[in-house]
């Protein structure tokens, strides 16, 4: 199976299926991590990545494993970097389990070359430009001699090349291009780590391409592009032009809610980091929440303030073998989009949604509707009281129940965070709820605010910038839109009044 190069995001819908399916996956060094969020929670996963200086699994090893554990009855899937067939071993792997009478089957991928050149704005072919590609390998195989005669020949016979693994030769690939013909003013390119926020590009001519991109540090895994293609970067950038390309984006929730979260950030050409600073714990006195979900049909209104509430919920009434058909009479509603969100899959869409995703916009919506007298609200154990008092001083009675408890994370994530922030290895610390700021000051301890004070701190919404303005935190960007994507469209907005 190809994984596409860079941006997980380019997995294709096949791959992503049958991700989610397998019991076993060996995945290259050059599939993207966040891929492996899309197995099933029991896969089991393999790490036979080869990386250079480093002890790496041999090929004949990872062949053996795949016919090994076919036979076994699992199902398999070989996750490599781009295309399988592309300048892979795919075709080599395959070979050996047609040999071996293994059923397979090929999934391909968005090539390595193809994606690199879209990502960094170079079009592979133009009308006016360039009416030929060749794709070409810098790297041979072991015991064949490289040959400069074979890239003179090239230089000459197609318009645009695109040399894959080539970096360890890149100033005799040059030299060959230029003594077989090419002039040494051709516009080229190298792109490295393509499609990632990491992603590098460097121009220069063909003749000083080479200096070029060894000044500037480039090495593999890059893509080198020579032709008169590459002059059309300037005008068609796009992925490092956005306002928060290569910026690191701290996303300190649980690792179950960060997902979608560390999807939203990479779509806009950031790289997120998932450090949970809250775990969520079941609620102490679980026989509570059973017992208000057994009568929920008892009420006007059940309100949820959060996804996890909402989870927490339903798995009490699975529990009792109930489900939404519990609800009966009693309508639902949800402080926000996500949180009505996470009721669909349950069978509940919310009758109500607030328009400001604050417990004040919840309750005054509740007393607006009218006859309302009685309201459940399961929450975590420790929450904004704001909801329940104003409903209550509506004349509502109001049953509060704990549906779950949050907790700082344990040591070992401390002391990760503690490191991140000492080595200026975040850019930005996205604050999603008040929570996530009490838990990381705690984690910080008492030097959180000089500590902190070198990131950009971005809040979900005002009362979390309050939260954090009492515990002595400086916050740059707050939230018009209460939402992950309207802390990130603030962010946005934020660094291109910046830049500009």
């Amino acid at each position: 199976m190809g994984a596409g190069p860079g941006d997980p995001g380019l997995i294709t819908v096949r791959g992503r299926d049958l991700l989610a399916t397998a019991d076993v996956v060996l995945h290259d060094a050059l599939s993207h991590p966040a891929l492996l969020d899309l197995c099933a929670s029991g896969a089991e996963l393999r790490d036979v990545g080869k990386r250079g200086g480093s002890k790496n699994p041999t090929q004949d090893w990872i062949t053996s494993q795949l016919i090994e554990l076919a036979r076994a009855g699992r199902q398999v899937v070989r996750l490599k970097g781009g295309d399988p067939l592309l300048f892979a071993r795919g075709a080599e792997e395959a070979l050996a389990l047609a040999e071996a009478g293994i059923l397979f089957e090929i999934v391909p991928g968005v090539s390595s070359p193809v994606a690199a050149s879209a990502y960094a704005g170079i079009p592979m072919t133009h009308r006016d430009l360039s009416s030929s590609v060749t794709f070409i390998t810098g790297s041979d195989r072991e015991g064949k001699t490289w040959s400069p005669d074979a890239w003179k020949r090239l230089a000459t016979a197609t318009e645009t090349i695109c040399v894959l693994m080539g970096m360890q030769r890149i100033d005799a690939i040059c030299r060959a291009i230029i003594e077989g013909g090419r002039s040494p003013s051709t516009p080229a390119a190298v792109v490295m780590w393509a499609g990632r926020p990491a992603q590098r590009v460097v121009t220069a001519p063909l003749g000083e391409i080479a200096e070029a991109a060894q000044r500037a540090g480039l090495s593999n895994p890059a893509l080198i592009v020579v032709g008169d293609v590459v002059s059309l970067r300037e005008p068609l950038r796009w992925f490092d032009r956005q306002p928060l390309f290569g910026r690191r984006l701290l996303v300190p929730r649980p690792r179950h809610q960060a997902v979608g979260t560390a999807e939203a950030i990479r779509r806009r050409a950031a790289e997120p980091i998932i450090l949970p600073t809250i775990e969520i714990r079941p609620a102490a006195d679980p026989e509570a929440l059973r017992a208000a979900a057994r009568r929920v049909s008892d009420y006007d209104f059940c309100l949820f303030t959060s996804a996890n509430g909402v989870d927490c919920f339903f798995e009490a009434l699975g529990q009792m073998s109930l489900d939404a058909r519990a609800f009966g009479r009693c309508k639902v509603g949800a402080i926000g989009p996500k949180t009505a969100e996470a009721l669909v899959p349950h069978g509940i869409r919310a009758d109500l949604t607030a328009a400001e995703f604050v417990g004040e916009s919840l309750a005054q919506a509740i007393l607006d509707i009218g006859g309302v007298r009685r309201v459940l609200i399961p929450r975590a154990r420790v929450a904004r009281e704001q909801l329940p008092e104003l409903l209550r001083q509506g004349g509502v009675t109001v049953d509060v129940v704990s549906a779950y408890e949050t907790r700082p994370a344990g040591s070992e994530q401390k002391q990760r965070l503690q490191a991140l922030i000492a080595d200026n290895e975040v850019d930005v610390v996205l604050f999603t709820s008040s929570s996530t700021v009490d838990s990381m000051v705690e984690m910080l301890g008492p030097d959180a605010p000089a500590l902190l004070s070198r990131v950009t701190l971005a809040s979900i919404g005002p009362i979390t910038s309050a939260t954090a303005a009492r515990r002595g935190l400086e916050v740059a960007v707050t939230a018009e839109t209460y939402t992950v994507e309207g802390l990130l469209d603030a962010l946005e907005k934020h660094y291109a009044t910046e830049l500009s």
